[in-house]
This record gives C-alpha cells, structure tokens and sequence, in this order.
C-alpha cells in the first residue's frame, strides 16, 4: 500500500503526489500522416525548388534529385520515424540506444530551436501580405503609394507623373531618362513594397534601426496561432493538420488550373522543364540535387542562398505575376493564405519537436498539471523576444544569417551521416530491423540497410565536403557584403549544434569510471525499451551489435508484452501498417 493512501496510526497526513501525465499519442493514422506531409512539404517547395530546378538543367535536374531522394530521402526519413515509433521518445532521449552519442539529440534540438526562431519570420511577412490584400486593390500593383519613389515605374510610367494625364508618353521617357543624371533604373513596385514597406530595410547588418511594429504585430499573431496549435500536445495538433495540411493543395490545384489554361502554357512548361544534361556535368547540379533530395524531411529548412531565389519569388515574382490577374485580391488573398499555411504546419510540428525532447527529458517536472502548458508559452514567448531583431529595419541581414548557418544543409547533413552511422554501425542495423519486424510483423525491404550502412552515409559525407570545400561568404542580393564579424556569428550558430555531437562524447568518456574499452562498451549499450504506449519498462535492450552482426529480433520482457499486447487490441496507431 502506498503512503498516499495508508492511513497513519501517528496522525501524519497522508503525502499527496501529483501524478505524472501520460504521454500523449496519435489517435488516427491519418493524423500522423498529415503532420509528417506539412512537416517536409513547406516553403522550400515554393520557392526553392522551382528555381532550382529550372537553373540547373530543368527537367535534367530530376534526375539526380530522384537517386537522391530513393538513397538519401527516403532511407533517413523512415530510419527517425521507425526509431521515434519504436522508442516512444523525443529527439533527445532516443538516443539512450547509444549513450555516447546522445550529442545527436542536443545538437538537433538546438538546430531546431534555431530554426523556430528566424522560420516564422516568414509568416509575419505571408500574414503582413494578407492582411494589405484584404483590399479592393493590391498595394504592390501601383506607384501610388506614401513608400514608393520617383523611380516607381509601372507600365513605363514613373510614378511622380501619373497624376499629369496632359502628358505623353515620351515626356514621360524624357523625365525618366534625364533624372539622376540619366543613369536611374526602373524599380517595379512589387519590389518597392517589398523593401520599403515590409522589411523597410537599412544599408546593412551594421544599421539595425527601429522595429518595425506592424511585423512585430504579425510575429506576435503567428506565436499566438503557433502556441494554439500545440497546447494540448498531439490532441490539438491532430486536428489542426486536418485543415494547413491539405488546404495548401487546394490553392496549388486552382492554381495550376489557371496556369495551364492561359495561353502560352504549354511553351512555359516546356521552357521550363526542357532537360539540359550538360548541366548534370557540373558539380553544383550535383550539389543542389543531393542536399534536397537526402534532407526531404528538411525541405521546409532549406537555407535561401540568395535574395532572389529565397523570399524573392514569394514575395516579389508571385505577388507580380497575382496583380496582372482578373480579381487580383482574390487571388493574392488565397495565395497567401497558402503560404501561412504551409510554414504554419512546418513551424508548429518543429516547435513541438523541441517541446517533446525537453519534456521527455525531464518528464517529472514537466509532465505535470498544466506546467507542460506554461512551458510552450514561456518557450514561445521567450522566441518571440529574439525574434525581435529581425523584424527590424536590418531585420533581413540577421534574418539570412540564422538561415544560411544555423540550419543550412552542412549541419543537416553532418547529423544525418552520424544517424546512419549510430544505427548502422553502432546499434547495429540487424538488430534495428529486428525493431520495425516486431511492430510490422513483417520483415521491409533490404535495400533500406544497404542505404543506411554504405550509400547514405557516403553520399552525405560527400557533400558536406563538397559544399565544405566550396563554400562562399555569404551575401544579401548579390551585392551586400557582410562584415567579418557578421560571418564569425554565423559559423557560431552553426557549431552550437555540430559541437554537441563530439563535446558530449568527450564529457561521457571523462565521467564514466573504469578503462576506456570499459567505457565504450558502456556508453554504448543501449537503455531503452520498446514502445508501450506510454508504459515503460527498466528493461536494457541487448548488447552493441554492427552490420556485419546477425541477430534476432528483441525479446521484450514479459510484462512488457503483456502490456504491448492489451494496448493493441484498442485503436492504437501503427504508422507502418
């Protein structure tokens, strides 16, 4: 009998304890599987990919982005689901399968945390771009404006004449052609409302100015929408995908119907996807073809390079292309409800990444009463304070800093080679397939462990050296230059999370008493035990197995099946089914 509720002959009062919450699972499989869809479908797929794609060979590029995808993709996305599922743990706690190399964990949440703060930044602008297309007419379409400048010019007309209708067209030439000296270029006001109004951004990194308030308003709303949707856990969250999850598809298809029925289509289509394979001879195809295809999960992470291939054709090309259609708002409301939806689902499935693997670690003081609640608020309040700095005038330059280092592809792919690696090798890859047969009942297919001992490892080792080697500072638009200082913050960045990885290694060795084999064989036995719905066992898993090992699946203990077994005969999720 516990002291809870024995009755103490002294007089003592009984001791009350505040149970632990149990932890929350996916009731639906449809609900998981929309979650993971508006995870790895995000703004890249927008804005990274088209240009991308048409850059570098059109539709020659699919074809190394497809070995990409079926031997980096595809083989790392299944190993952390099935190691997530199998576990029942957070990005931190999971790798108790190999204690030495729990650095993976910390090193991801930090990426994460990273990420969580510059990536709904986006949405301040998407939400800022809806809320001025709730008008009769789009405010980017015109030079008509309080932020736009006499080298507006829409339609060859400069924007300080358009009220003179006395005037002709080539006095308006005139002017234009003998203003500033006769050297001033046509600046189309998509681009002035994107820079003067939106971001009204400073000459550099070095004039941060003021903030700009109406952003920091719309930061301030995406925090509240993100917070909303992750509150109660998975509870919320499910529900929540069923709409940002298959709305964004809903656009694209009106979208796409529209496209393919303006005149011209057919020639853009083929413009555009033409294959030019000489491009596949060049090691930037390559590059580019490798990095999105192995990081699918991370598609809506992908650093922006560049001004123009990045926020440039979300917020610029589109927004242009959507004023010279009928019923302009119309469209540009529904266009960038889509992109708020597509980074919303994103952010708050990261968001609650990172909550999940703090939770987990420390489960008795956070997993009680309301305090995992009052963690995401301060979690996400906390974000939104440094978030600050990049909705200010030199908002920008900070903004790319944390994109271009923090959760670039070199991080990403520096952790998905020590994932394969710990699996494969250290783990032991027979056994992890041990691991997914007892929750399949069936045994997958071969091709995923020669992925995750040899072809993924080597392809991600590969391209970090070669984006390593070639790596170039990094710059605003082509023409603004960052200072020295600017770029030692951002290598920071990114070793805060690539460190973890060797630092926590090098702590465990020094902690753990006896000779060094003795610590090895230690720090990498695994801890863990199966997925029991929440129920869990001090049963260790077997001892280190490598690829070259041959041996069964895991023979749980007793209760635990027993556990496993009545938790299966209720409607409980199994995401490989």
């Amino acid at each position: 009998m516990t002291r809870e509720v024995q009755k103490l002959s002294e007089g003592e009062e009984p001791i009350k304890t505040e149970a632990l919450i149990k932890r929350g699972y996916w009731r639906r499989s449809s609900e998981f599987v929309l979650s993971c869809l508006g995870y790895s479908v995000g703004l890249g797929n927008v804005w990274r990919f088209p240009y991308l794609c048409y850059r570098n060979g059109g539709g020659a590029f699919l074809v190394p982005y497809f070995i990409c995808i079926i031997v980096g993709g595809i083989p790392m996305f299944f190993l952390e689901i099935a190691l997530g599922q199998y576990t029942s743990q957070g990005g931190i706690t999971v790798w108790n399968i190999c204690p030495i190399f729990k650095g993976v964990g910390f090193g991801t949440t930090v990426i994460c945390c990273l990420c969580n703060i510059y990536y709904i930044i986006i949405l301040a602008w998407a939400l800022l771009y809806f809320f001025h297309s709730l008008n009769s007419h789009l405010p980017w379409a015109s030079c008509q404006n309080e932020w736009n400048t006499p080298h507006c010019w829409v339609h060859h007309v400069p924007c300080d004449n358009l009220n003179n209708t006395n005037q002709t067209s080539k006095e308006f030439l005139h002017v234009r052609n003998t203003s500033s000296n006769g050297s001033i270029e046509n600046v189309d006001p998509v681009i002035e409302f994107w820079e003067r109004k939106i971001l009204r951004i400073s000459s550099g990194i070095d004039e941060m100015g003021d903030v700009n308030w109406d952003l920091a308003l719309c930061l301030l709303l995406a925090w509240i929408l993100c917070y909303f949707c992750i509150w109660k856990g998975v509870k919320s969250t499910g529900k929540v995908v069923y709409f940002t999850a298959t709305f964004p598809y809903l656009v694209l298809s009106v979208l796409l119907i529209r496209g393919v029925t303006l005149p011209g289509a057919l020639d853009g289509i083929y413009f555009y996807l033409m294959p030019d394979f000489t491009r596949l001879a060049e090691g930037q195809v390559i590059f580019f073809s490798n990095t999105i295809g192995s990081l699918c999960k991370y598609l809506s992470e992908v650093n922006l390079s560049s001004f123009l291939p990045g926020p440039g054709l979300a917020f610029i090309a589109y927004p242009k292309a959507i004023a010279e259609m009928p019923l302009a708002p119309v469209w540009a409301t529904a266009f960038f409800l889509m992109i708020i939806m597509l980074g919303l689902d994103s952010q708050f499935v990261c968001v609650e990444g990172v909550i999940t693997a703090i939770v987990d670690l420390f489960p008795h003081v956070l997993r009680k009463g309301y305090r995992r609640e009052i963690f995401i608020a301060v979690y996400c309040f906390a974000a939104f304070l440094v978030g600050l700095c990049m909705v200010t005038e030199g908002g920008m330059y900070v903004f790319q800093i944390f994109d271009y280092y923090s959760a670039s592809g070199l991080t990403l792919l520096w952790f998905c080679f020590f994932e394969c690696f710990i699996i494969a090798w250290i783990y032991g890859v027979n056994r992890f397939y041990g691991n997914i047969k007892e929750m399949l009942g069936f045994s997958i297919s071969p091709w995923l462990q020669w992925c995750w001992c040899f072809f993924t490892p080597l392809m991600t080792s590969s391209i970090f050296l070669f984006s390593l080697i070639t790596c170039k500072p990094l710059t605003y638009n082509r023409s603004y230059h960052y200072p020295q200082w600017a770029i030692a913050v951002g290598w920071i960045l990114a070793l805060s999370s690539m460190l973890c990885i060797p630092l926590y290694s090098l702590y465990k060795l020094t902690t753990v008493c006896g000779s060094l084999s003795e610590r090895w064989k230690i720090l990498t036995s695994p801890s863990l035990t199966p997925n029991l719905q929440g129920l869990q066992e001090n049963v260790p898993l077997q001892s280190v197995a490598n690829c070259s090992d041959v041996i069964p699946p895991l023979s749980p203990h007793p209760q635990v099946m027993e556990e496993k077994k009545a938790l299966t005969q209720r409607d409980t999720f199994q995401p490989f089914v």
